[in-house]
């Protein structure tokens, strides 16, 4: 899947939570950058934890 900058997927984690980042873009090493986009937070994929996915578009896991 390509990502498209500034565009907000729907994400779910491990855990079963479904969350809502926008994808910032990726910096110099190839990191892909991503906004929480309830809480404002940014941060890179290479500091999260745990496994997630992104959700077709459309389904929201409900």
């Amino acid at each position: 899947m390509e990502l498209e900058s500034g565009r907000n997927y729907v994400i779910r984690l491990c855990s079963g939570e479904i969350r809502e980042w926008r994808f910032d873009g990726r910096d110099s090493c190839g990191f892909a950058w991503w906004c929480d986009v309830e809480t404002g937070k940014g941060f890179s994929e290479a500091g999260l934890l745990y496994a997630w996915e992104i959700l077709p578009a459309g389904e929201d896991g409900g």
